[in-house]
């Protein structure tokens, strides 16, 4: 399908996009539209022809468990409620620990790579499996950024997806920002996962700006997109024309005329790159495929195995539309595997405990930190009385919260736990702003058993209503 030029909705700046002139599609997070209700604003774009992909970020199906049926039958309500003809999801993992290893649930809050090994890569692939089975359109899945890299990986990233299209089918969405960030921070060349990676399996681009600080880049999406970001995308389109490109935006969003440059830029960059007319990628033909690995055959390898050689020449990649043979069911011992690594690697990222063998240490405390400061500003976020009623303090209080509680339930549940964090400990000072707080979680608690927090809270409250 054709898709066009895009621009992720937000609604921050839905009146901004319904206005933007060439728009032919829109992308909108699945977590954040009701499964029964649409926004005023993405009924007028569908009203007016505009395509509406749900973008899923919660599924994390490159984690260990199998894929939670909820979430699934979440995703699948928002495609049919927007008649999408696709949804989109991630190549990461975003929660660990839980029955698998006998351990707390923990959420990371964000997207997480997947280390690219055999044991990993059948874990994820029967994870897609069950995704598509369950939902009502296809399926594209989104390579992500990241500040860290897994020791003893068996594949490059792109020979990672195209084992991934060649035994699911799936769609691939390529974010060509995603692909400089791991230039910037890993030293992956981004024109080698391009002729490694089966073009033709894309299904659309993301395109999104970041900044770069201390020889690390952040992948912000709260930054105009930049050269070196659209020069992957001519990178990209040198080799096939993409059905669909999509300006992503999240945060700091500028006037809707900046908008419309960088979506301008875009266009410029896609015509610029086009190969001469007549030739394959001008026509939408993929350049030739790069060969495909063989999956080693039982036992499978753990991670510390080397992988086949990247020379060994193996049949041609099935098409995406094909029909794939049943694959047998991934052994547990490649899912345990893979939960007790990340496990270990989210705990130490957000539990404060010891860096696994063969991470660099340094780096997972630049993680630990991103990870911390964006469960601040989401929490801001969700729970925008929180800094108001903290004030200067929320940040700091916030932060220091995170350290030693790793988030187990979404956001909405840790802005509850870090509200019922600062009351125990007898903050806020103020008594004024600790009343407010009282007062806003008692009004959003629910009915919890009154457990030794809700009965020191309720004391509290108590004391202050008799001042």
């Amino acid at each position: 399908m054709e898709l066009g030029i895009g621009i992720g909705w937000r609604p921050e700046i839905a009146h901004e996009v319904e206005a933007l002139a060439g728009i032919d599609w829109v992308e909108a997070v699945a977590e954040n539209l009701c499964a029964d209700h649409l926004p005023d604003s993405l009924v007028r774009l569908r009203e007016r022809g505009v395509t509406v992909v749900p973008h899923g970020v919660a599924l994390g199906l490159g984690g260990a468990d199998r894929p939670d049926p909820g979430r699934l039958a979440a995703l699948a309500a928002r495609a049919e409620l927007l008649g999408a003809p696709l949804v989109t999801e991630h190549i990461a993992f975003v929660r660990a620990g839980g029955p698998l290893t006998a351990s707390p649930g923990l959420e990371a809050g964000h997207l997480l790579p997947v280390p690219r090994t055999w044991d990993a890569l059948d874990v994820l692939c029967e994870n897609v499996r069950i995704a598509q089975d369950s939902l009502p359109v296809p399926l594209a899945l989104e390579n992500i950024a990241a500040l860290i890299t897994w020791p003893d990986e068996e594949l490059t990233e792109g020979q990672f997806l195209a084992e991934l299209v060649e035994r699911t089918g799936v769609r691939l969405l390529i974010d060509v920002a995603n692909l400089h960030t791991n230039h910037v921070n890993l030293g992956q060349d981004p024109a080698k996962a391009l002729d490694e990676l089966p073009v033709e399996a894309i299904a659309y681009v993301h395109v999104a700006g970041g900044v770069e600080k201390n020889g690390v880049w952040h992948d912000t999406h709260a930054h105009p997109v930049t050269a070196p970001v659209l020069e992957v995308l001519a990178e990209l389109r040198s080799r096939v024309d993409p059905p669909g490109v999509l300006l992503e935006r999240d945060d700091a969003f500028p006037p809707a005329r900046e908008l419309a440059g960088e979506l301008d830029a875009i266009r410029a960059t896609l015509r610029k790159a086009a190969p001469p007319a007549g030739s394959r990628a001008a026509v939408g033909s993929p350049a030739p495929k790069a060969t495909v690995l063989a999956a080693p055959v039982v036992p499978a390898p753990t991670p510390s195995v080397s992988a086949p050689s990247v020379s060994a020449p193996s049949a041609p990649a099935p098409s995406v539309s094909a029909p794939l043979a049943p694959a047998p069911p991934v052994s547990d011992a490649a899912r345990d595997r893979t939960a007790v690594a990340q496990t270990a690697l989210l705990s130490a990222l957000v539990a404060g405990t010891p860096a696994p063998a063969g991470f660099d240490p340094a780096r997972l405390r630049v993680q630990s930190r991103s990870l911390a400061a964006k469960r601040a500003d989401v929490v801001a976020k969700v729970a925008p009385e929180l800094p108001e009623i903290l004030g200067d303090g929320y940040r700091a209080a916030f932060l220091a919260y995170a350290g030693g509680r790793p988030m187990s339930g979404g956001y909405r549940r840790d802005a509850l736990d870090f509200a019922e964090h600062v009351l125990i400990a007898g903050g806020p000072a103020d008594p004024v702003a600790r009343r407010e707080l009282t007062y806003w979680w008692q009004d959003r608690s629910g009915s919890r058993p009154p457990g030794r927090a809700t009965r020191l809270i309720r004391a509290a409250r108590a004391a202050l209503v008799g001042r």
